[in-house]
């Protein structure tokens, strides 16, 4: 069989299985000569050039596996009969890492100390914290798990939100009732038509005084400018390692609004992501070559 890797990194990594033929195609050229052949795509991580057109010119492609989580862009380029799979479990862990770190910075003002670092004065205070903080995670993944997991470490109590709810995990219906009772909101849902705008003035005004809201899914879920409204207002405060729009323009209020840390979507952004990457492309490419069920197989969107 033949499968197509985005650099030479991932042919390194792949070019000892046995019945595996490797071929390099990235965004910065060409198709190789035996495209035609490929079986299992993985893509560049950032969006592709690869349109569905050209996919579909692919006479044997029967799997598309992603080295992103998120896939929306890439619902409507995938061909008839071709399985497309995410790369969950890449960047959760750094993801979580990322949404914990930021928002420990909120609450232990971390950026206002490195104001005072630089202006070179040393002011000690008394500062925010996670002791019995009530920490709403929304997407019970890998991600979200890792958070509830990292908070509850220290003595806050988190609870689990998701689309399809099981033990351990409320359902999205019961947003209503959990939102003006928790001090935290950490967003770590998939972007779909459902989640699109979740995060709205509605959303926001239900939370208490005080309330952190982390960003680390997509900017789409959360309504910038009701947000802004409410920072401005000094009511909530927030970390965003996404935003809509993104990239969040130079002259964009976001950037000066008070009581907001802000990352320029680095949650998966850590050395050693390819590794990872190509671990789970290896065990994927087993599995067909095997004729085993593969994972991370995107189903209605998500």
């Amino acid at each position: 069989m033949t499968i197509c890797v985005p650099d030479e990194v991932g042919k390194q990594e792949l070019k000892d299985l046995p019945g595996v033929e490797v071929v390099v195609w990235g965004d910065d050229g060409p198709p190789p000569a035996t495209v035609d052949g490929v079986q299992f795509l993985v893509p560049p991580y950032v969006l592709s050039a690869m349109t569905p057109e050209l996919l579909a010119g692919l006479p044997e492609l029967r799997v598309i596996q992603l080295l992103s989580a998120g896939v929306e862009p890439w619902l409507d380029r995938v061909p008839d009969g071709v399985v497309l799979c995410n790369g969950r479990g890449i960047h959760g862990a750094s993801t979580a890492e990322l949404a914990v770190a930021g928002l420990l910075s909120v609450l232990r003002e971390l950026p206002r100390y490195h104001v005072e670092q630089v202006a070179h004065r040393w002011t000690p205070g008394r500062t925010d914290g996670l002791d019995r903080k009530r920490v709403l995670v929304l997407g019970a993944g890998d991600i979200g798990r890792r958070v509830a997991a990292a908070v509850e470490v220290f003595d806050a109590a988190a609870t689990l939100v998701a689309r399809r709810p099981r033990d351990g995990v409320a359902p999205m219906s019961a947003l209503g009732e959990l939102l003006p009772v928790h001090d935290v909101v950490v967003v770590a849902l998939p972007h779909t038509p459902e989640t699109h705008g979740l995060v709205d003035a509605a959303f926001l005004a239900a939370l208490p005084d005080g309330a952190v809201v982390v960003n680390v899914a997509r900017g789409q879920l959360l309504d910038t400018d009701a947000l802004l409204a409410e920072l401005v207002a000094g009511r909530l405060r927030a970390f965003l390692d996404v935003t809509e729009p993104e990239p969040l323009p130079p002259d964009h209020p976001l950037w000066g609004a008070p009581n907001v840390l802000i990352t320029p979507h680095v949650g998966g952004g850590t050395s050693g992501w390819e590794r990872r990457a190509y671990h789970l492309v290896r065990e994927q490419v087993i599995r067909f070559r095997d004729g085993e069920p593969l994972e991370n197989v995107v189903s209605a969107g998500y």
